[in-house]
Parts: structure tokens; sequence; C-alpha cells
């Protein structure tokens, strides 16, 4: 396992700096020109994000423009996203030879370890869907429609969604973190009629929970942020170096969605 991570909050950026940012950082660690590291950031606008071989025809992109979001491709896989009122993570690192679930499963015991410091009851997801059966269906448009083995719940429903892909031998992973519900808008932006979009929104409903719904109060993106490298920290037994390059900020006493 790893001896250090750096660790990075760039806060509030545009989308297509997020991806770029994620793939130019796998590519580096690849080429042993830079450390390990786990980031967090939010999206400003808020942003749609498609999976790598996911079809731009099923967002409406006349939609989207009018609401002032952006919408941009992840350079890993999975589905459709809107990221509003939530924490996005990422951590590259080498994979070491390490397999695709195993190496999920190791960062979701440490994503794991960080929220149970806020939820001790968040668990992680065992059952496995058939997402090529999954795929093509309607319903599968939206990333938070499923969970797949190791992804993070309360009560059986989904808070974070992640995805991965390797970079040469580094892998890349990254995964939304739910706060607040604003993630069920996204169904006013997909290529979809009424009726199954209507239908997408309550699927979503039923299959994700948020922070701010489990703990019953406004949460701080700061706050979960600093779970998270102490998850981290704790699971691995890493040393997390903060960035000098990118202002840390602690979470306030008075707290809300950010």
């Amino acid at each position: 396992m790893l001896a250090r991570l750096e660790f990075i909050d760039t806060q509030e950026q545009s989308g297509q700096f997020n991806m770029d940012f994620d793939l130019r950082r796998a590519e580096m660690v690849d080429r042993g020109e830079a450390a390990p590291m786990l980031r967090v950031y939010n999206w400003r606008p808020w942003c749609i994000s498609l999976g790598r071989h996911q079809k731009i025809e099923e967002i409406d992109l006349q939609r989207t423009a009018e609401a002032g979001y952006e919408v941009v491709r992840r350079p890993t896989g999975g589905r459709a996203i809107l990221h509003a009122e939530e924490l996005t993570y990422s951590v590259i690192m080498p994979s070491e030879e390490r397999g695709i679930m195993e190496v999920y499963r190791q960062i979701s015991e440490a994503l794991t370890a960080g929220l149970q410091l806020l939820v001790p009851e968040i668990d992680i997801a065992k059952a496995q869907p058939d997402f090529q059966k999954l795929y093509r269906e309607a319903g599968s448009i939206p990333c938070f429609s499923s969970s797949a083995r190791y992804e993070i719940e309360f009560g059986g429903k989904k808070l974070v969604g992640s995805a991965q892909r390797r970079i040469g031998g580094t892998v890349l992973q990254h995964g939304s973190i739910l706060i607040g519900e604003a993630h069920l808008a996204l169904a006013d932006f997909l290529a979809v009629d009424d009726e199954v979009r209507e239908q997408l929104r309550q699927d979503m409903r039923r299959h994700t929970v948020t922070l701010q719904e489990i703990l019953g109060r406004p949460v701080h993106r700061n706050e979960v942020r600093d779970a998270l490298i102490e998850g981290f920290s704790r699971a691995w037994g890493v040393d997390i170096s903060i960035s000098p390059e990118y202002e840390y900020i602690s979470a306030p006493e008075s707290q809300g969605i950010e």
C-alpha cells in the first residue's frame, strides 16, 4: 500500500477543468512525475458528466443550456450524473498489479472509514448488477439508478457513486458523495418523454440517500472533506500531505450545503 498521498482541494471549478485535472494528473503519476493523489472538488456551474462511452443524445442539451449547466464527458465509465449538492473525490495511484475490483474495494473501505465518522451506519454494497443488461434500459441513464459492488450505501440506498479507469499502470477513480438532493433534477435534463422522466426521478429518489437526509441537518462540504482525509489516513495507514498550492479552508461553525 502507499506510503504517502498528496491531498488537494481545488474547490469550485468548471466541469472541463475538473475532468482535465484528473486525467492529466493520472498521466503524470503514470510517468513518475507526480505523487499519488487524493483530491476533492466541486463544480461551478453545476454540470452533467457523462460516462466515457455514454451517448450525448441521452441528454437534452437545450434544457441544460437554458439552465446554465455544463455538460462534459468523464475519462471514466459509468452513467450520467448531475454534479450539484455533493463533494466529488478523486484518487490517483499506481495499480501495483491489483485488479479493478480489488482497488475499488480498497478505495471504498477508505471512503467508508471517513464517512463513518459522520454516519457510523454507512456500509459497502455486496451485490453486483448485470450492467450490460441494465445499460440497455432507459432507466439506466442516471448513474444513481443502481449500486455496484463496493459502492457505499446507507439503508440499502446509494450515497456514493464512483467510476474507475486505468491509465497505463495507474488507477484513476473518482466519484460523487451526495450531500443534498439536487442530483434528482438530472431527470429534467434527460432526452426522454415526461412519463419516463418522472419514473427516473422516482427511481433515483428510491435508490439514493444524502448526508443531509441521514443527519437531518445542513452539511458543509468541508466537513465531509475533513472526514475523508482522516478516513484514508486510518484505513490505509498513509501519510497525507496537504498541497500548499491550494487554499485549505476549515469547515465553518455555521454549516450549510455548498
